[in-house]
């Protein structure tokens, strides 16, 4: 009898493919393991065994798979379960599911090898020159990579070559499989048997007396080891004797030491738990009864708490309690700012029981964190990370904490999966039995409504932690400080007053504004021309730290002109203010004062978050400047004023939810203002004080703003009353992706009615010199969601069938917002 195993290949085809095994092979094969399988003529792929069975492939004769990669599962079925529900829900292949979930590092490539083809011989005079020289090369090395001839040949091109060798039968070529990841091995010495008797050592002593450094390090490895009892590694025995390296190198050539590798994980915390939790106010203790009797009639509870009301203290209570009972915890959070200021936190609750799970971790500490998690280690017992540590392959979990669970970074825009990690943890938690507790100050419209629905309990802390008051918000009308001349650049002279008497008793302050660089639009005072991006439909933000125009679409940049483009007059202006600007502007104004700024452009390392967040709470900052990574969160015990430079930029947003992320961002990073004794103090300059966004935000009404809100969406059919999927349609010639759209708005107009929008241009219409059209399709609640998908899958492969539109390329983004 045949065995047969159906795998995930990591690439974007819809069915699974079958390949064919020996029955050994069989016995020994389990589902979530690796395999090498050959696909097309000469690829091979690192695939996910899915399913075994018996039943051969109707379509096409199975291959014979490569290799077995793996001695145990490192997928488990509750992951497999996952990933057929996120395919099935946000129109993906699992394929794209699986890339987006393994480590880059589990997934192994082939390269292509070029050999010598021993079976025939070639004469020299046959051979053009460039084809001599590889074949000259392959005289003398078993093989040779792609790199390597083009090395070589000196030229980019050398595929013409290669195909003329093959042609020629000179050559072979094969692909070769490498596994990406390295174990992290540490050098550790120690003496030689024959000298770690007292006999034998002072033997060794007396022939190094000529060699007095030599010496000295096997005498601090004597005592280091009689110290500590522990093994010696080689950088503490640098450290310790004030040797080089060399020196140490030398005593291992004479065999005098012996030196051998331990294999390690790249982080580790050698701190110990130092603190036990906090005891609870009675809000808090009240909120952590709720949420467990919430938990015995919901799967999802919603912890609606104002901002510094000590959520997190709850979620530590929750965590030591699921940890008792032996389960894994999952805690998720929108930025990776954030995480940085949480680890410390809970390390000094669950010391090294805390694993972090984010994109600046390398592709080997993730192949760690994953190995950790997999095989249930103490050293992954808390979770901690951004929004695809869903992905990890929890075998025991007992709690998800989604923490701001309204911020918009848990959706996954590009590429597929196009997820939102919030809503997937809800089924994560369902499939391993689990409950979800989702935390915010200022909850998502989406969240709400379910519990509005009696689907998800709610449990709500009205009162910020020690009775600490909310802080003041005071609206201030740049219109009228601009007629009555009161404006110092872009502060007015309010904000100066309130700044300097801050700074004055000591405390700190954080301005936001939600654009980084110097400034948006650089126009030529003349002409008027602002120059624009090649590429995208969108002008080049100036940014003085590099003096460059830069694109923040698709990365283009170029020397800030002196002149302008267009008329060549020397006179441009800059409009509008970003992050930079600010922050030039307050080193003026307070130039005895150290500012810092945290955007996008300040923290990009892998440490790039720690440092200013460890330098601002350590004070060493008086001011920090900053986009909305500021808002998420962060806790700032000495920070008294918030100041928002400019309220407008954020209510002036094409897109239905602008008016609920303006509440939420304001709300948030008014927060982050007085969180102890002194009552806090936040400004927001605004050309419009009696917009009613900004009236809630500074009453702190979110019931009024969530009234309000809901009444638009049922007026306008969004959600959370109806489902959107929204269709991306991009191609870089204009009058064939405007066709595409007009013939797909009209197939879906004739299954789906009026609850069809579009095509559109979307507010940037050229990104990366491809053109883009949306279309919009509301889906009722009566409406079967799982209909909805099926006729638009079928509507899509119409749409791949049309010759025409086949180079158009197609995106369907399932809850875009």
């Amino acid at each position: 009898m045949l065995h047969f195993i159906d795998v995930i290949l990591p690439i974007p085809v819809e069915n699974l493919f079958t390949y064919v095994i020996t029955e050994a092979e069989s016995d020994f094969i389990k589902p979530g393991m690796r395999v090498a399988v050959p696909f097309g003529k000469t690829k091979v792929y690192t695939a996910i065994v899915k399913r075994i069975h018996n039943t051969p492939p109707e379509i096409y004769e199975a291959k014979q798979i490569q290799q077995i990669l793996d001695e145990y599962p490192i997928v488990t079925e509750a992951q497999l379960r996952l990933w057929d529900w996120m395919a099935n829900y946000y129109l993906c292949t699992v394929g794209d599911v699986m890339r987006a979930s393994l480590p880059n590092a589990f997934i192994l490539e082939s390269e292509t090898l070029i050999s010598k083809n021993k079976d025939k011989v070639i004469n020299d005079t046959d051979l053009r020159d460039d084809e001599f020289l590889i074949y000259e090369a392959l005289q003398h090395q078993s093989s040779l990579r792609i790199q390597d001839i083009v090395d070589i040949v000196d030229r980019k091109q050398v595929f013409p070559i290669i195909k003329r060798l093959l042609e020629k039968e000179a050559i072979v070529v094969e692909e070769e499989v490498f596994e990406k990841y390295k174990p992290k091995l540490v050098k550790y010495v120690k003496l030689q048997n024959q000298h770690t008797t007292q006999e034998g050592l002072q033997k060794l002593l007396e022939e190094l007396s000529r060699a007095p450094k030599q010496r000295d390090v096997v005498m601090s490895l004597f005592q280091l080891s009689a110290k500590t009892k522990k093994a010696i590694k080689v950088s503490e025995l640098v450290e310790a004797s004030g040797a080089s390296a060399s020196i140490i190198k030398s005593l291992i050539d004479k065999s005098v030491l012996e030196e051998y590798f331990i294999q390690t994980d790249r982080i580790e915390y050698n701190g110990e738990a130092s603190e036990a939790s906090k005891v609870l106010n009675l809000e808090q203790t009240e909120a952590l009864s709720q949420i467990k009797t919430t938990f015995e009639t919901h799967q999802v509870t919603l912890l609606h708490g104002v901002t510094s009301s000590g959520k997190t203290e709850v979620y530590v209570k929750l965590i030591e309690e699921v940890l008792k009972t032996g389960k894994q915890v999952l805690y998720l959070l929108p930025e990776i700012a954030l995480t940085t200021q949480l680890v410390n936190r809970l390390q000094i609750y669950f010391g090294e029981q805390v694993a972090v799970f984010h994109s600046k971790y390398s592709a080997h500490e993730r192949v760690e964190v994953w190995n950790n998690v997999l095989y249930n280690s103490s050293k992954a017992q808390v979770v901690l990370g951004a929004r695809s540590s869903i992905f990890l392959p929890f075998n025991a979990l007992g709690l998800i904490i989604v923490d701001e669970e309204h911020e918009q970074s848990f959706k996954q825009f590009d590429p597929a999966p196009r997820y939102h990690a919030r809503d997937t943890a809800v089924v994560l938690a369902h499939i391993h039995g689990s409950k979800t507790l989702l935390g915010s100050a200022t909850p998502s419209l989406e969240s709400y409504f379910n519990v509005q629905q009696g689907k998800y309990g709610l449990v709500e802390i009205t009162k910020r932690y020690n009775n600490v008051l909310m802080p003041d918000i005071e609206l201030i009308d740049v219109k009228d400080k601009q007629k009555r001349k009161l404006m110092t650049g872009h502060f007015s002279d309010r904000m100066i007053q309130v700044m300097a008497e801050t700074l004055e008793e000591g405390h700190q302050i954080i301005l936001f504004q939600n654009r980084r660089g110097f400034s948006p639009i650089v126009e030529c005072k003349t002409c008027g021309h602002a120059p624009e991006c090649p590429n995208c439909d969108v002008s080049l933000t100036y940014h003085s730290y590099r003096n460059q125009l830069r694109c923040h679409y698709c990365g283009y940049n170029m020397a800030m002109p002196l002149k302008c483009q267009a008329c060549g007059d020397t006179s441009l202006d800059t409009k509008g203010f970003g992050t930079e600007q600010i922050e030039e502007e307050v080193k003026v104004l307070f130039p005895k004062h150290k500012t810092g700024r945290m955007d996008l452009d300040t923290t990009r390392g892998k440490y790039g978050y720690e440092k200013i967040i460890t330098a601002f709470e350590q004070q060493e900052m008086d001011i920090l400047v900053g986009t909305q990574m500021l808002t998420k969160g962060l806790d700032f015990r000495n920070v008294a004023l918030v100041g928002i430079m400019n309220a407008d930029n954020l209510l002036n947003f094409p897109d239905f939810r602008a008016h609920e992320r303006s509440y939420q961002l304001l709300s948030q990073v008014s927060g982050r203002a007085g969180r102890t004794e002194k009552q806090g103090k936040v400004l927001i300059q605004t050309y419009n004080p009696f917009h009613n966004i900004l009236q809630q935000v500074s009453t702190n009404n979110y019931q009024a703003m969530y009234k309000e809100q809901m009444d638009d969406r049922y007026n306008f059919k969004y959600p959370p009353v109806y489902r959107l999927i929204r269709v991306t349609l991009k191609h870089k010639d204009f009058n064939r992706v405007n066709m595409a759209s007009i013939w797909l708005g009209k197939a879906f107009r004739q299954v789906f009615g009026d609850y069809v929008l579009g095509p559109v241009d979307p507010p940037v219409a050229r990104i990366r010199n491809q053109f883009h059209k949306n279309i919009l399709i509301k889906i009722p609640s009566k409406q079967s969601l799982g209909g909805t998908k099926k006729a638009i899958v079928k509507i899509n492969s119409s749409f791949m069938n049309v010759k025409d539109f086949r180079s158009v390329r197609l995106i369907l983004n399932v809850d875009a917002y």
